[in-house]
């Protein structure tokens, strides 16, 4: 393959500054009201409309895809109990920040270095990924203890114990919670709402608002799992819901359980050493039929948000049968992690790949027809990584809110971007394809005055 540029992409490629006002601290008054930017991705014409208006900008027969997954309280405050972690003091002290980012599997294998002596397997119910601040001060060993801290709260016990188990990097931990007899009775009454941090609220000492606790979770949302929203989701009601089958439009949804794979920080300057953590999901019987039904028909498969999508391009991925062609790591990030490259198998016609250091011209454009994907009811994880270049097997349209700067869910949009029906090429000397396309229409929201991340508008690129 030629190669006329070797550039890797950048990290900071996928830079904008955002005026700090315009970041969304509150869901609109309505649930359903917000703004929605219309992409159209073959030309890159924007047109500005209302997220109320998406059953007339979607067809009759469009299958769309949400993520069902519900958001668990999953913000906690500690104590660190114990004489060792307080040898000089007979009372705990000091308030300890836990994120619980997934509930894992029974049995644990962890770096000798950071295990505790005894690791039996345990209940999973009770096992726990999490993330702590300040993570220095929590070692392999510790127990936390989490109390009632409400008014009418009427025990000065914890309500839950939890000891570490394990060490990561960037305050990762693992923890075993005590039995209990209804583990999530005592997160949902002692946690919080997981609010990502530019939503300012003193969650350490004051209960979430009955706004939080509502807005910040789908109406359809069912099984608990996730550690933040699928924010896309959040601008649904049941009446458009209603409206969209009235028109036509078919709806499934699956489940992703949304972790650290979603919405842990970029530290690394290249796409090609990003890794993400792993995260659940699974595909139900009744969606399966229904994609593999659109896909026979060649009908469109609308996908809202990023969660939805890295959870289908994670399944075609499996179910494709079809070669891939492997891209250098020195061009592009890799879908999973200790991968030294990434595949990108071969897709749709609408899916251009010019991935730095690669000729301008449609990627396995010569390549044989591939097989139509069939999928299979199933769950697992993915570590999906979706970045330029990656060329779309399922998704045909995106909903999505506008996400942060540098982060892996504007390279997902960015990539999404790039895919486009009508197979011009670009200029050789071009970016990534996508990456202007999207920077420009942040321009224009930013602009516009369009609220933006979790709690704010969303844009529709079809």
């Amino acid at each position: 393959m030629p190669v006329s540029d070797p550039t890797p992409m950048l990290v900071s490629d996928f830079h904008y500054d955002l005026p700090v006002e315009l970041i969304a601290q509150h869901p609109p008054a309505q649930r359903g009201s917000s703004r929605m930017m219309v992409l159209n991705r073959a030309t890159g014409a924007l047109r500005d409309d209302l997220f109320a208006n998406l059953p007339q900008l979607l067809q009759p027969g469009d299958l769309l895809i949400l993520n069902d997954s519900r958001v668990l309280p999953a913000r906690l405050f500690a104590t660190r109990g114990g004489a060792r972690t307080q040898a000089r003091s007979p009372q705990p002290s000091g308030l300890i920040e836990v994120l619980l980012t997934e509930q894992i599997e029974a049995q644990i294998e962890t770096q000798p270095e950071t295990q505790p002596e005894a690791s039996a397997a345990h209940p999973a119910e009770n096992l726990w990924r999490a993330l702590v601040r300040p993570a220095r001060k929590v070692r392999p060993g510790e127990t936390l203890l989490f109390f009632d801290r409400s008014p009418e709260a009427s025990s000065a016990q914890p309500l839950l114990t939890a000891e570490i188990l394990a060490a990561g990097p960037f305050g990762e931990r693992t923890l075993r919670f005590a039995p209990l007899p209804d583990f999530h009775a005592a997160l949902s009454r002692i946690g919080h709402m997981p609010l990502p941090p530019y939503i300012h609220r003193r969650q350490s000492s004051q209960p979430d608002s009955e706004e939080d606790r509502a807005r910040y979770q789908t109406v359809y949302s069912h099984p608990p799992g996730s550690a933040a929203a699928p924010t896309a989701g959040l601008h649904f009601t049941p009446e458009i819901l209603a409206a969209l089958r009235a028109r036509g439009v078919e709806i499934a949804t699956l489940t992703l359980h949304v972790g650290l794979g979603t919405f842990q920080p970029v530290r690394v300057s290249r796409l090609a050493d990003i890794r993400l953590h792993a995260e659940r999901y699974t595909l139900p019987a009744a969606t399966a039929e229904a994609l593999n039904r659109a896909l026979a028909e060649g009908r469109r498969i609308v996908a809202a948000g990023t969660t939805t999508t890295r959870a289908l391009e994670h399944i075609a991925a499996q179910a494709s049968g079809a070669p891939s062609m492997t891209v250098p790591s020195s061009w592009v990030g890799s879908n999973e992690p200790g991968a030294p490259s990434m595949t990108v198998s071969s897709g749709a016609p609408c899916e251009r790949s010019l991935l730095a250091g690669v000729e301008s011209s449609w990627v396995g454009s010569n390549e044989p027809q591939q097989p139509p994907l069939h999928l299979e009811p199933h769950s697992g994880s993915t570590s999906i990584f979706l970045a330029p270049g990656h060329r779309f097997r399922i998704v045909g349209g995106l909903l999505t809110n506008f996400h942060l700067p540098e982060s892996t869910l504007l390279m997902l949009v960015a990539a999404f971007a790039a895919c486009t029906d009508n197979g011009e090429r670009t200029t050789e000397n071009a970016p990534a394809p996508g990456l202007h396309t999207i920077l420009a229409a942040y321009d224009h929201a930013i602009r516009l005055r369009y609220r933006f991340y979790s709690y704010g508008d969303c844009m529709l690129l079809l």
